[in-house]
């Protein structure tokens, strides 16, 4: 796949879900600690999100930093914005300031 075709690809994740997290593995089997620490703050907040599995999706494992200027994973994207990686969602959550976003870009969506 080319480079232009899974940016595309990203973009078109990014802009259809309004919440979605670039991790390693899923939700129900995270494959590494950072992704497991997101993943539970995210559920936490009892909204759906979408995600992509990196480690199942090399050619997005391996542009996704170079189109967020992000180099690790987790990725979280909130209507379309890069947030940040496992610490500053840790740090946001704590502050209280990730659960205005989530449900902003949540709206109805339970």
């Amino acid at each position: 796949m080319s480079e232009a075709t899974v940016l595309d690809t990203i973009r078109e994740q990014i802009t259809q879900n309004p919440i979605i997290l670039y991790m390693k593995g899923s939700p129900q089997a995270p494959q590494c600690g950072f992704s497991a620490q997101t993943v539970q703050v995210l559920i936490s907040y009892g909204k759906r999100f979408a995600y992509v599995d990196v480690l199942s999706n090399p050619d997005i494992r391996a542009t996704l930093p170079g189109y967020a200027n992000w180099p690790t994973f987790p990725q979280l994207y909130i209507n379309g914005e890069l947030v940040g990686g496992c610490d500053i969602i840790t740090e946001m959550h704590e502050a209280g300031e990730l659960g205005e976003l989530i449900e902003q870009a949540a709206g109805d969506e339970s």
